[in-house]
């Protein structure tokens, strides 16, 4: 492996110069910064990344934290997670990824221990519990996620309210008045995660003004959860003729019984999905959907940390009085072949 001080004999130049144009910490010239960047490639030099991190008191690593939950999808979040660590990447960074569910001792064990120069939370909660310690800590974060009280913090995503409303909308719009919300599991909605209450919470708003009822039911996404849900459903509303489904391992599921009972899509039922576009397409009818921009998200977030961190450096707050900074990704809705107008009643002329 090669040393700094070959590096140094190398390029003619002293070991303090070579771990000065290293870490940035004093001005050296452009002609002797070029000539030890130059020994640096020739030797295929890499700077131990523990006595770098000594050196300018930075770890180059961004914590993710990604609690993985049994009732949460777990392909996009890791869509999600790939991003981050590709685009942290491409910036000279690491990512240390956190998949236990450990709330605010996951914050306090990033905070504490120096394992990482900023972090970005998964799975936010309108209520969630990390977000005082966020706000008084000293490394920069950013949210994947809305919580009920963005303020001093920094969140991306996508506008789930405003999917909601679309979707309501679209729905509305062919002639539907009795509308279904196939969710997520119903663990998801008591611990009141951002996304899925956002969503529900658009779809009514938009509903209501737009004279659609609704009826919410939570699902676990097994084939006998959808089964029970779907089932209940339509003894509640037999007028049902339109599901707008938020729970990615119960859409193949519904659309299989939906053809055991004779219901056709769209001609006796429409369906729309807020989930990721290769899901949308792969079914057996391609699906209405609202997209989950996971790849953004995941970028922007990146982004936005690092754009703290050096915000950070130089002196602007990032603790306790740092500015409130939201970023909304406004969904699309791409019509397939899974929406269409709603069915005459039996018996209308």
């Amino acid at each position: 492996m090669v040393t700094l001080a070959e590096v140094a004999r190398h390029a003619g130049v002293s070991a303090s110069t070579v771990s000065y144009v290293l870490s940035g910490k004093r001005t050296i010239s452009t002609r002797t910064r070029e000539r030890v960047e130059k020994s640096i490639r020739e030797l295929g030099y890499h700077p131990n990344a523990g006595a770098r991190a000594l050196a300018s008191n930075k770890s180059n690593i961004i914590a993710l934290m990604m609690p993985l939950r049994t009732d949460m999808y777990v392909p996009v979040m890791m869509e999600i997670a790939i991003a981050v660590a590709t685009t942290a990447r491409e910036r000279g960074h690491d990512v240390l990824l956190l998949t236990g569910q450990e709330g605010p001792e996951a914050v306090r064990r990033v905070v504490g221990s120096g394992l990482a120069d900023a972090m970005i939370l998964m799975d936010v909660e309108l209520e969630d519990t990390r977000l005082s310690l966020v706000r008084e800590s000293p490394r920069p974060a950013v949210l994947i996620g809305l919580p009920a009280d963005p303020s001093e913090l920094t969140c991306v995503d996508l506008d789930f309210a405003a999917t909601g409303r679309l979707c309501a909308e679209h729905l509305a719009e062919l002639g539907h008045r009795d509308v279904a919300v196939v969710g997520e599991a119903a663990a998801v909605y008591e611990r009141r995660t951002g996304f899925a209450e956002r969503t529900l919470q658009g779809v009514r708003e938009r509903a209501a003004e737009l004279g659609v009822r609704v009826l919410h039911r939570p699902c676990d996404g097994s084939y006998e959860s959808t089964a029970g849900t779907l089932a209940r459903i339509f003894d509640e509303r037999p007028a049902t003729s339109a599901v707008i489904v938020q729970n990615e391992a119960a859409i193949g599921p519904m659309l299989s019984l939906l053809r055991q009972q004779g219901r056709a899509v769209p001609e006796d039922i429409s369906v729309i999905a807020v989930c990721p576009e290769q899901v949308a397409t792969q079914q057996s009818v391609a699906l209405t959907s609202v997209a989950i921009p996971a790849q953004e998200m995941g970028r922007r977030a990146v982004e936005l940390v690092m754009a703290k961190a050096g915000a950070a450096d130089g002196r602007a707050p990032t603790g306790a009085g740092a500015e409130t900074l939201i970023e909304l990704l406004p969904p699309q809705l791409t019509v397939r072949a899974s929406t269409g107008p709603a069915p005459t009643p039996t018996g209308a002329p």
